[in-house]
Order: structure tokens, then sequence, then C-alpha cells
């Protein structure tokens, strides 16, 4: 809870920005070593991470604006403010598209990508909501229960008040799916189905979280706040590629006993 953490004279590291650094260091080196376990070109790796950055960035940002639009119509200086507001589900959405342009760009097998990077995009979230902790942003409700916290001088959730750790949930759920999707990537018999199970996972754990999330700057949609509302048509595509996929995996392998 204190995103200041070092300050020499005019350089100040964040503890958000540090966090999400190591994110991203740590979804690179497990992707790369993931690659080179598949025999899948690890030297793509690392421009594929970039496209997927910049992308995440950009969509986290958009979807942000998205949400925020009646503000911005009466005040658009908030479009000056590029190092504050993004909404993941924005993230993930255009960094995935990002990961698939990459990969038809290069000629590349993009649901075996897709499926090398989702488990590190899980393990990056983990340690960016550690990152939203320090700063104070993606609060929870208030609470009366002893495992909530206090935040005594955070810029964004409101100090002195004892909150549901809506952050460190997500970073353990987030932890939770890496480990998961890791295990499960030995397992399935089908190209995508990691990338799909992430899906679900990801949306499920997303769905329930937002009802003890405590800040209002996230928009909605009718009952349903937008990122609750995203979530239900994520987990329907996750699904989705999990089916299909499990379903030309196993008429793949009846073709291959009827020969």
């Amino acid at each position: 809870m204190k995103n200041e953490l070092i300050k020499i004279g005019q350089i100040t590291i964040y503890g958000y920005g540090l966090m999400i650094a190591i994110g991203v260091i740590a979804a690179y080196m497990v992707a790369e070593y993931r690659a080179k376990k598949k025999n899948l070109n690890p030297d793509r790796i690392f421009s594929l991470t970039i496209w997927c950055l910049i992308g995440g960035i950009l969509g986290a940002k958009l979807l942000y604006y998205i949400t925020e639009i009646k503000e911005i119509v009466s005040n658009p200086k908030i479009l000056l403010q590029f190092s504050d507001g993004f909404v993941v589900y924005g993230g993930i959405i255009a960094g995935i598209l990002a990961g698939y342009l990459f990969c038809k760009k290069e000629k590349l097998n993009f649901l075996q990508y897709f499926d090398l990077v989702m488990p590190s995009i899980a393990l990056a979230q983990g340690f960016g909501r550690i990152g939203c902790l320090l700063a104070g942003c993606c609060y929870g409700i208030a609470t009366n229960s002893p495992l909530g916290i206090v935040f005594p001088e955070a810029s964004f959730a409101p100090n002195g008040v004892r909150l549901i750790p809506t952050q460190l949930m997500s970073s353990g759920l987030d932890f939770l799916n890496f480990l998961v999707l890791i295990v499960l990537a030995k397992r399935v018999k089908a190209d995508g189905q990691v990338a799909g199970f992430y899906l679900i996972f990801y949306s499920v754990g997303r769905f329930i979280l937002e009802f003890f999330r405590g800040d209002l700057e996230r928009g909605s949609v009718g009952s349903l706040s937008t990122s609750q509302f995203i979530s239900i048509f994520l987990f329907a595509i996750g699904c989705g590629i999990v089916l299909v996929r499990e379903f030309g995996a196993r008429n793949i392998a009846k073709g291959e006993q009827d020969i």
C-alpha cells in the first residue's frame, strides 16, 4: 500500500509500474522457456511479447475511454491523462488481436502460440494486481471483516476505511489460473484449448469479484458492470473454443482408428 517505493532525486520508482514490469518479464521468460520445450521458435517470443504488450496497453486505455465517454465529453482533458485509467478486458482482447496479427504476419500457427502465451498472461496479471494494491486502485467495497485492509495514503481508494482486498483476491486467482493452465497444457488434446480454459477461468473469477469492487469508474451495462458484461461473452467464447477443439480432436482420432 505504498506506491512510491524508491525516490532518488527526481527519479521515483512506483510500485504499480514495478509490478507491471516484473509481470511482463516473468511472462516473457516463462513463454520463452515453454516455447523451447514445445519446439516452437523461441526467437519469435520477444517480438510477440512486444506486439501483445503494445496492443494490450492501447486496448486497455481505449476501453477505459469508452466506459468514461460521458465524463470525457464534459471534460476532454481526461484524454490527456494517459498514465491513469485502464480496463483489463480491453487489454486482453486487444492483446489477443495483436498476437493474431503478428502470427499471421509471420505465418505462425496462431492457436499454438495462443496456448503458449495465455498462461503467461495470467502470471503477468497476478503481479499486476499486486501493483494495484500498492497504488490503491481497483479497491473493494467497505467491510467490517478483520480480513479487510485500510489504505492510509492511497491516491485512489478511500483512506482510513476498511475495504475488501479485491486486489489480493484477484492476484491469487490469477496465479492459480497460471498454475492450472500449466498443468492443463500437458493434458489437452488440441491447440487452442489452453487459451479457451484461460477465458473460462478468468471470466468466471472476474464476474464474481466485480460484486465486491468498490471503485465506480468502470462503467456499467444495465445492472452489470462493463467487465461482468464482457465476462459473459468471453466465457461463452472460451467454452466454444474448448468444445469445438475437443470435438475436432476426437474426430481426427476416430478417423485415424478407422484407417
